[in-house]
């Protein structure tokens, strides 16, 4: 009986503020979700429809949108866990001012997504720092056309220098709770220094690089500001796309379904993400 009045004033204390977001999320996604199939017009009667669906799976610039964005944003998160790895395995070991290299790799948390994209445009436009210093060099004899490019690699060297830092934190607190005993009764037991990485550090920190990954694609997959000022002019991400259908053209019941397939689509990420990487994490057998 202790217990559940226990429990009971536990979740009444969690109430006011659990509650509070659970309200406005539930309504802001229960809103959107009516949106798309005719609910809650801001023009005209509301009634149930597919016909948003049906618009908007069948146009080419949602298609184009989607590939971009996913392509865009697992290259992000792959780019910064590939390079908050090693520099985690790398900062595990003592280091001469090693307080200092985190603050300075932790630096692009505290500068805002937008701001990082107009210096990051300075850097590669035609007459930036890149084009510049090559030509002052005497390495190329006219300026490269950097910014904008087709493929988008400008917004995945963006969103890997913004989500290093917490891809670091993750995957470095990971590294970092591999007690030093567990490696030396590898090594006791004959195991390499490549054997110890990969037998005993990767397993115990794909869960980390499993979390980094679904985290950082996410929030790259929303990303809003990167693909607007460094993106290519001829391709929409998702979520440009999204504040042009509703902001510029009104068609807030279209701009609904984009937001949904924006969901399903990293609802869907995940689960591959998972799907992929779980098995390794249980992986079992030898280590010399």
């Amino acid at each position: 009986m202790k217990n559940w009045r226990q429990d009971l004033l536990a979740w009444l204390l969690m109430l006011s503020g659990l509650g509070t977001i659970l309200l406005l999320m539930g309504s802001t996604v229960y809103v959107m979700l009516m949106q798309g199939i005719g609910y809650f017009n801001l023009t005209g009667d509301s009634h149930f429809s597919l016909e948003y669906w049906r618009n908007m799976l069948q146009d080419n610039v949602l298609h184009r949108a989607l590939y971009y964005s996913v392509k865009v944003s697992l290259l992000g998160a792959i780019g910064a866990v590939l390079f908050a790895y090693p520099l985690a395995l790398w900062l595990r070991q003592p280091r001469t001012m090693k307080a200092g290299i985190i603050a300075v790799l932790r630096a692009p948390m505290f500068i805002p997504g937008l701001v990082a994209a107009f210096l990051f445009v300075n850097i590669i436009a035609y007459h930036g720092v890149i084009n510049e210093l090559l030509l002052a060099m005497g390495i190329i004899r006219a300026p490269l056309h950097l910014q904008n490019d087709d493929f988008g690699w400008g917004v995945v060297i963006l969103q890997i220098w913004k989500n290093l830092p917490f891809a670091l934190i993750l995957v470095g607190g990971a590294v970092n709770a591999i007690r030093h005993d567990v490696l030396d009764a590898a090594r006791n037991l004959g195991a390499s220094r490549w054997r110890r990485f990969t037998h005993v550090v990767v397993p115990l920190t794909l869960p980390a690089v499993q979390v980094a990954l679904i985290l950082v694609f996410i929030g790259a997959l929303g990303d809003f500001a990167f693909f607007s000022v460094a993106g290519p002019r001829n391709t929409y991400s998702l979520a440009r796309l999204m504040q042009a259908t509703a902001m510029e053209y009104g068609e807030w019941n279209n701009a609904a379904v984009i937001a949904a397939i924006m969901m399903v689509t990293a609802a869907v990420c995940t689960l591959l993400i998972t799907l992929i990487i779980t098995p390794f994490t249980t992986r079992k057998g030898e280590i010399l």
